[in-house]
């Protein structure tokens, strides 16, 4: 009760005190950076492996264990779990909260380059990327409708081409593009009875498709 009453007491002290609060918060509210698109790093860091023709079970085996091995011993890695597949496999790493990126990022690179003499000869590179929201896309546009795919792959084009005049657009891709071939069944009978050979019935082709 003697808190109120001197606030009572002093009731222009405190509007005062109060007025400036007010002004003291809206300054700063319009000062501080905003960002509508904020870098988050999240702490998980992967290598991906690949190798053409290894089973799942054999990528455990021969790519998953030996890269294991050497990626325990990095600092501060909170999880480790592993996935072989056809084709490869993936080691996801995942790091305690507040972790620096780069020294994480050069500490895998480095256990990697370790386990590479134990790794098979015919695997690719190892690979290692950081998970950023940054890098993913920030919009999606989706097209639809009853139409001929050629006429939708149009749309998407011209939409493609639109978006990339927008100065802040920093890459437009299209998911689904195909590249249009046309095949060319020839008939030996026909070639031969116009004196020609399947050679130059495909440099026929081949020139009639270039530009000029």
């Amino acid at each position: 009760m003697a808190l109120i009453d001197v606030a009572f007491g002093h009731a222009r002290t405190v509007l005062a005190t109060l007025v400036l609060i007010l002004i003291a918060g809206t300054i700063a509210y319009i000062n501080i950076a905003k960002e509508a698109d904020p870098d988050i790093n999240i702490p998980i860091i992967y290598v991906q492996i690949d190798h053409d023709g290894i089973s799942p079970e054999d990528a455990e085996r021969l790519l998953i264990r030996p890269l294991e091995q050497e990626l325990r011993g990095i600092e501060g890695v909170k999880e480790m779990r592993a996935k072989g597949y056809e084709g490869g496999a993936s080691i996801f790493l995942e790091f305690d909260a507040g972790f620096d990126v780069d020294k994480a990022m050069t500490d895998v690179r480095d256990k990697v380059d370790l386990a590479k003499p134990d790794l098979p000869t015919e695997t690719d590179e190892p690979t290692v990327h950081e998970i950023n929201l940054s890098l993913f896309p920030v919009i999606v546009v989706t097209l639809s409708g009853d139409v001929p795919e050629r006429a939708m792959l149009k749309a998407a084009r011209d939409l493609k081409d639109s978006l990339e005049g927008i100065s802040s657009v920093l890459k437009v891709g299209i998911a689904g593009d195909r590249e249009e071939v046309v095949e060319v069944l020839v008939d030996p009978v026909k070639v031969e009875s116009y004196a020609l050979t399947i050679d130059s019935a495909i440099d026929v082709v081949r020139k009639s498709n270039e530009l000029v």
